[in-house]
C-alpha cells in the first residue's frame, strides 16, 4: 500500500507541474506553489501582484448587477456566512471595506467596468463556451490598494457562469485566501450531471438534496431523476405522487408531494435543472394509449405545482420496434408533446420562472449496436424530424460503453440522427453488481465493474453537449466518482484519473475521515487491493518453507481494521453528509472490519508462542450476518419486488485467505 501512495504522490506532483508548465505568465511559475486547488480544473489562472485576504474583515458588501438573479446572490451570501461573514447588499462599491462584484460580461454595470479597468482578458466570451466567466481577487479596485483586503469580481456570460465562479471562491476561500489571481474558466460539456435511472432502492430526499449541494460546489448542473423503482415514474406513471407515505415505503424510496415539492426548491437553489421524467412505456412509444398526450400533461402539470421545470420521457427497456409506423407514431408523439409543453408555458412574454426548458428524451434504441445499420438507420432516422431542442439519449455502441466522439458521430450523421445526441452514461452505475462499489479511481472502476470494458479510456475531444452519470444505488458514496466525472466533464484535457480521484476522496468526506477511507478503499473492492494479495503470498510461502513470516501482513491488516473501527464514528457525526455516507458504507464496512479483525486473530493463535490450550477464534457467517445484508429493489413497473444481498469487500484474496486460515 504504501508503494501505491508513494506512486500517486508522484503522480500529483507531476501533474501539478504539467498544469502550471501550460500556463505562458511567467509569474505563473514564480508564484506556482502559492495558487489554489481548485475542482473541477481550471482553464488558466494568472497570478497578479499582491496579497488579499479576509483576515479580520466580518461583513463584505455585495454588488450584483441587474443581469445577476436572486439564487447567484444567496449563493455568495451562503459561501460568506459559512465562513462567519456577514453580507450587506448594496449598489455602490465599499471604497473602505471588502467587496464582491458580480457582474454580465457587456452589460457595462460595475463589476464589468472594473473588470475592464483591471485588464482582465475578455477573449474567451467572443467563443462559444458554457459558463464562460472570469474571477479576479485582487486588493485594489480602482487604482489605489487597499491594503490586504480581498476584492473580488466575477464576471461571466450570464447569471448561471457567475454562479460557477462562485463555486471556484468557495474553494478558495476554504483553503484560505493570500495571493491574488485572475482565473480565466468555461466548460467543454454544457449539461453535465446525473441520471438516477438505475434498477434499484431510489435516493431518499435528504440524499438527493445533499447530491444538490454537492453539485453546486463542483459545478455540475443538470440531474435527471428516472428512479426505475421509482412506481410513480412507471407503473404509477399518470397518478400524482401521494400525500402521505408509510415509514417503510420511505425506507424503500417512495416520496410524496412534500418530498418533491422540497428536492424542487432545492435543485433550484444549487442551480439544478430537475428534470422529472415519466416512463410511460408502450403506451407513448406504440400508441396503446390514445389520449396519451392529455394523461401525459396532467402528470405533468402536478409536477409543475410542485416547482418542477423540466420534464423527460423515456421509453427505453421496452423493445425496439422496426415497423416505420410505430416508429414514427412514437416521434410524432414526442414532437405533439413539446408543442403542447410550449403552448401552455412557454408562451410570449411568460416569467422565466414560469417557463418549461425542452424536453430530454431515452429513446428504446439507446445502445445502437442491438441493431443492424439498416434498423439503426431506420430508427435514428425516424426522430431527425421532431423539435431540434429536444435532447435525444444514447449510452453508446452498447449500454455500458465509456463517452467517445466515434459513437456520438456514428448516431449523428451515420445512423441519420442529425443532431449531437446526449450521452447516458452507465458509470458508476452497480445494478448489475449490487454487491460490490466503486469508489477506487476511474480506470479502477473500469476495471472492476463486470460490463465496462476493462482497458476504457475517457476520449478527451467527445463533442458533447450532454453528459450525465447513472451512479450507484449509493448516492453517497457516488460522489468520489462523480467529483472526477464533474472534473473531466468541464475540462477534459486537463483530467488527471490519480490526481483527480486523491482530491475527490478529500473533498468528499474531508480531513477527518480521507486518510482512514485511503487505507480501506483497496479492501472495499470486490477484487481486494494488491498489497493483501502480495502479502498473503508471501505468508504462504513462508509458511511452506517452515520459517513463519506475518508481520508484514498482521500490520496491512492492524492498519485497515483501525480504519475501519474510527470510520464507523462518522455515523455520530455533526454533519449530515457523513451520516449519509455511513449509511451506505456500512454493510461493506461491518464486514470488513470483522473480516481483518478475524484474520488477525487466527494469525496471532496460530503463531503465539504460548498457546491457550483449545482456544478458538469466533468465526462471522459472512454471508448470511445481517450486519453485512443490505436491501434492494429491483425490475420496473408492475415487476418491482424486494430483495437482500450481502456486501462483498476484500472477496478476491482476504475472505478466501481467511477460510484457509480456519482450515
Amino acid at each position: 500500500m504504501k508503494r501505491a501512495r508513494l506512486f500517486k504522490i508522484c503522480l500529483l506532483c507531476a501533474a501539478t507541474l504539467l498544469f502550471f508548465s501550460s500556463i505562458t505568465d511567467v509569474r505563473a511559475q514564480v508564484y506556482a506553489d502559492r495558487l489554489y486547488t481548485i475542482y473541477p480544473v481550471p482553464r488558466k489562472i494568472v497570478p497578479m501582484p499582491g496579497q488579499a485576504s479576509y483576515d479580520g474583515v466580518r461583513i463584505v458588501n455585495i454588488v450584483a448587477d441587474s443581469g445577476i438573479d436572486r439564487v447567484t446572490i444567496n449563493r455568495a451570501k451562503q459561501i460568506l456566512a459559512d465562513h462567519a461573514i456577514e453580507a450587506v447588499i448594496s449598489d455602490k462599491i465599499d471604497k473602505k471595506g471588502a467587496n464582491i462584484l458580480l457582474g454580465i460580461v457587456g452589460s457595462n454595470g460595475v463589476a464589468d467596468k472594473v473588470a475592464d479597468h483591471l485588464k482582465l482578458d475578455k477573449e474567451l466570451f467572443k467563443h462559444q463556451y458554457f459558463d464562460s466567466h472570469i474571477l479576479c481577487l485582487t486588493n485594489e479596485l480602482w487604482g489605489k490598494a487597499g491594503g490586504a483586503t480581498a476584492q473580488l469580481v466575477i464576471i461571466g456570460e450570464n447569471t448561471d457562469a457567475v454562479f460557477c465562479g462562485l463555486a471556484s471562491f468557495e474553494q478558495m476561500l476554504d483553503s484560505g485566501l493570500s495571493h491574488c489571481v485572475s482565473i480565466y474558466d468555461w466548460a467543454s460539456v454544457k449539461h453535465r450531471g446525473i441520471i438516477e435511472g438505475y434498477y434499484g432502492v431510489p435516493y431518499s430526499a435528504a440524499v438527493t438534496k445533499d447530491l444538490f449541494r454537492f453539485m453546486a460546489r463542483y459545478k455540475m448542473n443538470t440531474y435527471m431523476y428516472g428512479a426505475k423503482s421509482d412506481p410513480y415514474h412507471s407503473r404509477y406513471w399518470s397518478e400524482p405522487y401521494p400525500t402521505s407515505i408509510t415509514a417503510e415505503q420511505e425506507s424503500i424510496g417512495y416520496l410524496t408531494q412534500d418530498m418533491m415539492r422540497d428536492i424542487a426548491t432545492v435543485a433550484q437553489n444549487c442551480k439544478v435543472d430537475f428534470i422529472w421524467a415519466i416512463h410511460p412505456g408502450k403506451a407513448f412509444a406504440e400508441g396503446t394509449d390514445k389520449d396519451i398526450i392529455s394523461h401525459i400533461m396532467n402528470k405533468f402539470e402536478s409536477m409543475y405545482s410542485l416547482g418542477v421545470r423540466q420534464f423527460g420521457v423515456f421509453v427505453d427497456d421496452v423493445g425496439v420496434s422496426s415497423d416505420p409506423k410505430i416508429l414514427n407514431l412514437c416521434a410524432n408523439n414526442l414532437t405533439l408533446l413539446q408543442q403542447t409543453i410550449d403552448q401552455k408555458w412557454n408562451r410570449k412574454g411568460a416569467a422565466p420562472a414560469d417557463t418549461v426548458k425542452p424536453l430530454q428524451y431515452v429513446p428504446q434504441l439507446y445502445a445502437y449496436s442491438w441493431a443492424d445499420a439498416d434498423k439503426g438507420r431506420t430508427f435514428f432516422t425516424s426522430l431527425k424530424s421532431v423539435p431540434e431542442k429536444i435532447n435525444i439519449y444514447i449510452t453508446g455502441a452498447n449500454v455500458w460503453s465509456v463517452p467517445n466522439s466515434k459513437d456520438v458521430n456514428h448516431v449523428a450523421v451515420e445512423l441519420g440522427l442529425g443532431r449531437t445526441p446526449g450521452w447516458w452514461w452507465n458509470y458508476l452505475c452497480n445494478d448489475q453488481d449490487l454487491t460490490k462499489l466503486f469508489i477506487a479511481d476511474m480506470y479502477t472502476n473500469f476495471r472492476d465493474e463486470s460490463h465496462i470494458s476493462s482497458i476504457s479510456r475517457i476520449d478527451r475531444e467527445t463533442g458533447l453537449n450532454t453528459l450525465i452519470v447513472n451512479p450507484m444505488q449509493q448516492g453517497e458514496l457516488s460522489k468520489i466518482g462523480l467529483f472526477s466525472v464533474a472534473d473531466y466533464a468541464w475540462n477534459p484535457k486537463a483530467f488527471n484519473n490519480d490526481v483527480s480521484w486523491e482530491a475527490a476522496v478529500s473533498a468528499v468526506v474531508g480531513k477527518e475521515w480521507a486518510g482512514d477511507l485511503f487505507n480501506i478503499i483497496p479492501a472495499l473492492r470486490y477484487y481486494d487491493n494488491d498489497e493483501f494479495e502480495y502479502l498473503i503470498s508471501r505468508y504462504k510461502q513462508s509458511v511452506e518453507r517452515g520459517k513463519p513470516a506475518y508481520g508484514a501482513l498482521l500490520s496491512e491488516l492492524e492498519k485497515v481494521n483501525t480504519s475501519c473501527n474510527r470510520i464507523k464514528g462518522m455515523k455520530d457525526s455533526p454533519k449530515e453528509s457523513d451520516r449519509l455516507f455511513y449509511s451506505d458504507i456500512r454493510p461493506w464496512l461491518l464486514k470488513l472490519e470483522a473480516m481483518t479483525a478475524e484474520a488477525m486473530a487466527l494469525l496471532k493463535l496460530k503463531h503465539s508462542t504460548s498457546p491457550v490450550q483449545n482456544s478458538t477464534v469466533p468465526a462471522r457467517d459472512y454471508e448470511n450476518d445481517p450486519d453485512f445484508r443490505f436491501e434492494i429493489l429491483g425490475g420496473m413497473g408492475e415487476h418491482i419486488k424486494m430483495a437482500e444481498r450481502t456486501a462483498e469487500p476484500a472477496a478476491k484474496n482476504l475472505l478466501p485467505f481467511i477460510y484457509w486460515l480456519r482450515e
